[in-house]
């Protein structure tokens, strides 16, 4: 019995080695296995540290020799097909689209452009399918977005930090709005919850000028911040805006109306409900009218008709509408 023990022990011990080594040699060709530290400096070391460790970056790309992923382009210096580093290649695709938009377009703006709106340029041969790296199962934070933007600015860039972090471009500046807005509603598309907003909410509220007045105007919701917008799709009638106030009208018949009171004039009071028919009642007709404070004209069963992306994509939407600057 001890034999066979002494035997088969150090035959365990080599195969279970010899796992180790494969998964060491895989974790090394694909370019994985670097740790992220919890404080990661925006910085070219940063972002290299994001891309080769949480970013997952290597999984789908390759920088120049070190990876062997092919899924995304190389951002390296790689063959014919990439005879110009990333830095440098953003600069000449930069250059491209100013060209073509007539505006300014910087190398940072377009590889900041990549990690919010990966969409907007699809390199020739590849499929549009980056993941969304705001949102999970990735959720980089901004801070990290641009230490990745710092490291692929590195390689073979002006790597200009202030353009990066402390003094964007408008172009930029707009793409962190959005990744900031994204991120703090959980991960949200800001592009689809406009399409959510149209479908479900502009019926009844203004945005820019635009839409109905049923609900109370959005524009510059983002003002009054990510709770306050949530709880309002969550539980409308918890936090009912001052003039919004949901009435229930009882005529002398019995006949209950309950909606906005959108008019209250000597002889008549107007009720428009949810669906935005207006009622007019006599005030002689009227048996009693009271406001209900547990009740809101804006449906309770929205966040059921909503799917948890519709939900997180129009949060994002709405956490972009910045209050206009007093002129």
């Amino acid at each position: 019995m001890n034999v066979t023990i002494t035997r088969v022990f150090p035959f365990l011990l080599i195969v279970l080695g010899v796992f180790l080594w494969i998964g060491y040699s895989i974790t090394e060709l694909t370019g994985g296995g670097q740790k992220t530290s919890a404080a990661v400096d925006i910085s070219p070391e940063g972002g290299e540290s994001i891309y080769w460790g949480k970013g997952r970056c290597f999984t789908c790309h390759s920088v120049g020799g070190q990876g062997s992923a092919v899924r995304g382009p190389n951002h390296g210096q790689f063959g014919d097909k990439f005879p110009l580093p990333m830095g440098a290649r953003a600069a000449v695709r930069a250059s491209e689209r100013a060209e073509k938009l007539g505006s300014e377009f910087t190398a940072v703006d377009y590889v900041v452009e990549s990690l919010a709106n990966p969409g907007a340029y699809v390199v020739q041969g590849y499929k549009n399918e980056m993941a969304v790296v705001y949102a999970p199962p990735i959720s980089l934070s901004l801070k990290e977005i641009k230490a990745v933007v710092a490291y692929m600015m590195s390689l073979g860039g002006d790597l200009d930090m202030a353009a990066i972090d402390t003094a964007p471009s408008e172009v930029t500046a707009a793409f962190y709005a959005k990744i900031s807005a994204a991120a703090a509603a959980g991960g949200g598309d800001p592009e689809n919850g406009a399409v959510v907003f149209e479908d479900n909410c502009s019926e009844c509220h203004t945005l820019n000028g635009e839409g109905g007045e049923i609900g109370p105007s959005l524009t510059g919701i983002s003002a009054k911040g990510l709770k306050h917008i949530s709880e309002s799709i969550l539980q409308p009638a918890k936090a009912l805006a001052k003039g919004f106030e949901t009435y229930v009208l009882v005529d002398n018949d019995g006949r209950q109306t309950v909606g906005l009171k959108t008019r209250d004039e000597a002889g008549e009071v107007d009720i428009t409900k949810a669906n935005g028919d207006v009622v007019t009642v006599a005030k002689a007709d009227i048996k009693s009218i009271k406001i209900d404070d547990t009740k809101s004209v804006m449906p309770d069963d929205l966040s059921e008709a909503l799917t948890v992306k519709d939900y997180q994509d129009i949060l994002s939407f709405l956490m972009l509408q910045k209050p206009k600057a007093e002129q």
